[in-house]
């Protein structure tokens, strides 16, 4: 007996894969909401304690394990690490804002 149901068109199939790329950037942006939410308490921190706003052998970690990361979940590790090299910079930024007051 075959499937009464239709066969989705381009355009369901389509709007279906949009409705899960908006999902995962809503997620990814509450994901960022949060890191940062924790850089600035970090940032807080440093401040008080007088200590520097970038920490360069701590970020060669984080890259290379974001690198392996992205090895693992078959995504580009050279774009991983464009992105972590972005997200630095801008934490950074925060740290450096948070020490001037």
């Amino acid at each position: 007996m075959a499937d009464p149901s239709p066969a989705p068109t381009a355009m369901d199939e389509l709007l279906q894969l949009r409705r899960s790329i908006d999902n995962i950037d809503a997620a990814m942006i509450h994901m960022l909401a949060e890191r940062f939410r924790c850089t600035k308490a970090v940032g807080a921190l440093k401040a008080r304690h007088d200590l520097p706003p970038a920490d360069p052998a701590r970020e060669e970690q984080q890259i290379a394990r974001l690198r392996s990361l992205a090895h693992e979940a078959d995504l580009d590790p050279d774009f991983a690490e464009k992105f972590l090299a972005f997200v630095i910079r801008e934490v950074i930024r925060h740290h450096e804002a948070a020490r001037q007051g």
